[in-house]
């Protein structure tokens, strides 16, 4: 049974068992990010980061597009003041990016239509896993109309496709279609179009029923080790491995490969 969490806005939010669905709700603006957008996925995140019957957390778009970028019409109207207006939009786009990496919950984002700007191309970079539709379109689009990556995208889009591939998305601007983002390392896993909500429910299920704890922490030191090295990681990985080996869950999934039977992850 789904259980609405939020009910209207431009973010909305179920739950429905263990998995936390949180939907951009701006189709007629192909899901255009302004500031009351952006205050409203914070929001949103922070109430999936609230509620600990959460075990995976699933991310889509209503309407044709997953997120067209920023809402270039509300960026045109503010004048002289858009340098005010972007500030705060940037702002909270990079608090609801950060969220994204450092929740305990993993998250999965479905992306149809296009993925652009820091609202659709930075959120994919800051999911932890992206299926993509076939026809959607990847472009981060930000120096075409002279600005700069936003949403972390300065650091995790060079970690995903590697450097000399970033340098390329950012100063050219290519639409990168389904395939190519799967062959870069943008996304995680391409499907039919009529199948993308259905397998990203699937996968995000299938985390939900995991081992909550191993999966927190090891999203974690992930995140974490962007930009480090593998000797400044190695004493966190040692505690949090060491710690983790004391929950219900690594009894049980030890037990499980002894008896070899399927785990059963209660999620403590």
């Amino acid at each position: 049974m789904t259980e609405t969490l939020i009910a209207d806005g431009p973010v909305l939010v179920d739950l429905d068992g263990a998995v936390g669905h949180v939907r951009f709700n701006r189709p007629e603006a192909a899901n255009g990010l302004d500031v009351p957008f952006l205050r409203g996925l914070y929001d949103a995140l922070m109430v999936v980061h609230g509620d600990p019957r959460i075990r995976c957390v699933l991310v889509s778009g209503e309407g044709p597009h997953f997120c067209a970028g920023g809402d270039v019409k509300t960026f045109a109207s503010k004048g002289e003041q858009l340098p005010d207006y972007l500030r705060e939009a940037t702002t909270w786009l990079g608090a609801a990016a950060s969220a994204l990496m450092r929740l305990e919950a993993p998250v999965i984002t479905a992306v149809h239509g296009f993925a652009a700007g820091g609202g659709g191309f930075g959120i994919v970079c800051a999911s932890d896993i992206v299926v993509a539709a076939e026809s959607a379109k990847f472009l981060l689009g930000a120096t075409r109309v002279g600005m700069a990556p936003d949403a972390g995208g300065s650091v995790t889009l060079a970690n995903l496709v590697g450097l000399r591939k970033a340098m390329e998305i950012t100063m050219f601007n290519p639409t990168i279609d389904a395939h190519e983002a799967l062959e870069i390392g943008l996304v995680t896993r391409v499907v039919n179009d009529a199948d993308l909500m259905n397998e990203a429910r699937s996968m995000a299920e299938e985390l939900a029923s995991g081992a909550t704890r191993a999966l927190a922490a090891s999203k974690r030191l992930l995140w974490d080790g962007l930009g480090s090295t593998v000797e400044a990681r190695l004493p966190d990985e040692s505690r949090t491995v060491s710690e983790l080996s004391g929950t219900e869950d690594a009894r049980e999934g030890l037990a499980a490969v002894i008896e070899r039977r399927s785990p059963n992850f209660v999620g403590r």
